[in-house]
């Protein structure tokens, strides 16, 4: 009895070299392929044959990768791993922003390549099995994941299917820290991988629904660790600079000395050690001092003391300019 095919998967690459090892390994694997040399032939064979899954190679002649892309998505959510030879983070972003589940950067292991064909599969038939459950909420977001339909205050949201897929798995787990590693084994469906793969989707998502992604209050930055969602942005759950549970603007702490009086601080409580709060007899100017009776000379300060009468204000002792002339002197 012949096995049925895991599935069908079109193949899309103008170099027949690699679209025939491509299609080899994936025949032997269990797949049934077909193959396209460029973007309106690989068209014309998904609208005759409806794969499953396509892999694309992103430098076509005529139309690129990146428009056959969109119009495959654009006719239904059929999984598109992309063939690049390009390692530039730009164009893996570009990529994955029309809808690429995956990529593969030239050269590529083929057998690396099966195993994430069968990986997306996976998640894809997964993503699409009937599951017991409502709409999902968090904030103003609402997902209905029966439907593939995200809204947040009243607007539908334009989602790829692995951000809708993301962002679903982090309502139904709200308030619980994933690493990346994790997030690429439950949602993507990979034991290994490129990590940067998911913090661009993270990035991506966020961009459509917080409302300021450059401080997100949604999905959060779990230092350390991963990415955390937060279904009520006003309750802080924390950890690292987006919140912190411990942060005293959240629970009431221990009185700080701003917030009551410190007897051991000096401008809360008076202290006796200090002269500008008691007077203090070792202190001329706090206190009279006995040696120096009030209206009395001191004889001790001669700025104080009175002085030897001046020509203004008493005759003084005859001087010899006003006094006659000495006697003792001959006269001329």
């Amino acid at each position: 009895m012949q096995t049925p095919p895991l599935g069908r998967v079109l193949v899309v690459d103008d170099d027949p070299t690699v679209a025939e090892v491509v299609a080899g390994y994936l025949d032997r694997a269990g797949y049934d392929v077909d193959r396209a040399a460029d973007g309106p032939a690989a068209l014309d064979r998904a609208d005759a044959h409806g794969p499953d899954l396509v892999v694309l190679d992103l430098m076509l002649p005529g139309m690129d990768g990146l428009e056959v892309c969109r119009r495959l998505r654009a006719r239904g959510p059929v999984p598109v791993i992309m063939l690049t030879a390009r390692g530039d983070e730009d164009e893996r972003i570009l990529g994955l922003e029309v809808g690429a589940d995956d990529y593969v950067t030239k050269p590529f292991s083929p057998r690396e390549l099966v195993l994430r064909v069968e990986s997306v599969l996976r998640r894809a038939r997964a993503a699409t099995a009937p599951k017991p459950t409502g709409p999902l909420r968090a904030a103003a977001l609402t997902v209905d994941p029966a439907a593939r339909r995200a809204v947040k205050a009243g607007v539908e949201l334009a989602l790829t299917a692995r951000e809708f897929d993301l962002l679903v798995f982090f309502l139904r787990h709200p308030g619980r820290a994933f690493s990346r590693e994790e997030l690429m084994r439950q949602v993507w469906g990979w034991d290994f991988g490129d990590l940067s793969t998911v913090t661009v989707h993270v990035r991506r998502l966020r961009g459509k629904i917080e409302d300021d992604p450059a401080a997100p209050r949604l999905i959060q930055t779990v230092w350390g660790v991963g990415y955390r969602l937060d279904p009520d942005p006003d309750l802080d759950l924390g950890s690292g600079p987006h919140g912190d549970a411990s942060r005293s603007d959240r629970a009431p702490d221990v009185p700080q000395p701003d917030r009551a009086p410190d007897v051991s601080r000096p401008d809360r409580a008076p202290d006796v050690s200090r002269p500008d709060r008691a007077p203090d007899v070792s202190q001329p100017d706090r206190a009279p001092d006995v040696s120096r009776p009030d209206g009395a000379p001191d004889v001790s300060q001669p700025d104080r003391a009175p002085e030897v009468p001046g020509p203004d204000r008493a005759p003084e002792a005859p001087r010899p300019d006003r006094a006659p002339a000495d006697w003792t002197r001959p006269r001329a």
